[in-house]
């Protein structure tokens, strides 16, 4: 008989901040992840980018948004079964270290683990490795926005790439080649690139192959707010951007931000073997399956998909082996 697939979870941008954080107040913990929620606790592990502080702090950093949800709504996290979340983002200090900090032990005090930021640069660079299914996957975070938040020896801050930079990208392929000596699957978790973009840069192409080649199985991307085509390198997955998952923000009638998927991938003790996209559409500071605006989702990753050569069947799957 053969043996149930690892379920993993990928999720864009989880904004659960400002007004989407009051609308919780009002509406309950489960609220924000409307329909959506059975497939978030149907999966092995979820792993999201947490863009807000879960904090009560003031000491707001001068910049032109600063998010952050009350520590309560870490239950949000809990109830939809999210295992890891991703810190290496410009949004972790928008309250200074205060909110780092308190952001940081609320996660613990839930059993919630991170990547991407920390109290110093060992603590911002540090894998989490979990098991499941016998399967051992090993999880990075990185981030090229905000480089004077960059941690260091005795610095608070987020584990900070310059993409443009060789010893910067040499190290982040050190750390990938270094952990997928102790799992069997490796994520990196990258929040990079510039907001509203349809396809990434050259670089980012060609940094994103280095890091499946030293030995990552799934890049997990995120930043520009909108989702960006999905690449097959090497039989391993390549998500540019997955997009917005949750948020309160402006909507684009051009790049129509408010439309994202919820991605499951199928892997194995060899890697990853299926993804499958769900189209989900943010609404009323909640997230919902896409109903009448599912087709032009899976038509628009279609179309960008296909200039990496990627084939998505209608029914939203790629098949990897």
């Amino acid at each position: 008989m053969k043996n149930d697939p690892l379920v993993i979870g990928l999720t864009g941008d989880v904004m659960i901040g400002r007004t989407v954080d009051s609308s919780i107040s009002r509406e309950g913990y489960r609220y924000v992840w409307g329909n959506v929620l059975p497939l978030l606790r149907s999966t092995d592990m979820n792993l999201v980018n947490l863009e807000t502080t879960l904090t009560n702090s003031n000491k707001m950093v001068t910049k032109t948004f600063n998010f952050k949800a009350s520590p309560d709504k870490i239950k949000c996290l809990k109830d939809a079964n999210v295992t890891v979340a991703n810190l290496a983002n410009n949004h972790i200090l928008d309250y200074s270290e205060e909110g780092l900090i308190e952001t940081i032990q609320t996660l613990k005090k839930a059993g919630i683990e991170y990547v991407g930021a920390g109290m110093n640069d060992k603590e911002a660079s540090k894998p989490v490795i979990l098991t499941r299914k016998n399967i051992k996957i090993g999880i990075l975070g990185f981030t090229d926005n905000e480089p004077t938040w960059k941690a260091g020896a005795a610095k608070s801050g987020i584990n900070y790439i310059n993409v443009s930079s060789e010893d910067d990208r040499k190290s982040a392929l050190l750390s990938i080649a270094q952990l997928k000596k102790e799992a069997d699957l490796v994520i990196t978790s990258i929040h990079w690139g510039p907001n509203m973009k349809e396809f990434p840069e050259k670089n980012f192409i060609d940094f994103a192959h280095q890091m499946i080649d030293n030995g990552a199985g799934i890049i997990h991307g995120h930043s520009a707010h909108n989702f960006q085509g999905i690449e097959v390198y090497d039989h391993k997955l390549i998500l540019y951007d997955t997009g917005d998952f949750v948020d309160d923000y402006r909507f684009d009638p051009v790049f129509r931000n408010n439309h994202s998927f919820f991605f499951r991938v199928e892997a194995d003790e060899k890697g990853v073997t299926k993804l499958k996209l769900f189209p989900v559409l943010i609404s009323d500071y909640q997230v919902n399956l896409a109903t009448k605006d599912a087709k032009w989702s899976l038509q628009r990753m279609q179309h960008l998909s296909g200039k990496f050569g990627t084939t998505i069947t209608e029914a939203g799957e790629i098949v990897l082996r």
